[in-house]
């Protein structure tokens, strides 16, 4: 009977979606990616600081970027929450980068002069799941505007 129970269980362990883990470039693009399409207008300029920020922040090459925001694109695509992405920031960055990150989301949204409130709120999102505190979220939003 037990070993039943047991095979019971294993089948619904098997059928259970595993969360996928991303290293954590692609973990930082993938959360700037969503910034970028949150307001549903994708921008030259969204595009263009999204390109220059993963270089300057991760010292890629072009194609390296390209690589990068294919594979972010399509991770994000397949992901029904942030936490996966942001799992790996939290499990690899101090809290300085963190606020770091929540930095980088706030320029890439400032990129084309106005902030959507759509943009606002996954900022928002992803600053709680990466335990950003509401000061420290509000001095990363001031500093993206100088």
């Amino acid at each position: 009977m037990f070993k039943q129970i047991k095979q019971l269980f294993a089948v619904f362990d098997d059928q259970q979606p595993s969360m996928q883990k991303h290293d954590l470039k692609t973990a930082v693009a993938a959360l700037l990616i969503e910034v970028m399409r949150a307001d549903a207008k994708l921008k030259h300029d969204e595009q263009q600081t999204l390109t220059v920020t993963l270089k300057k922040y991760f010292n890629l090459t072009d194609i390296e970027v390209d690589e990068l925001t294919t594979n972010a694109t399509s991770s994000l695509d397949g992901a029904i929450d942030y936490f996966q992405f942001s799992k790996q920031i939290n499990e690899h960055c101090s809290a300085v980068q963190r606020i770091e990150i929540i930095e980088l989301l706030w320029r890439l949204a400032y990129a084309d002069g106005e902030i959507d409130p759509q943009e606002d709120y996954v900022i928002r999102k992803v600053a709680g799941l990466l335990y950003v505190t509401h000061t420290d979220f509000i001095a990363a939003k001031i500093a993206a505007t100088k």
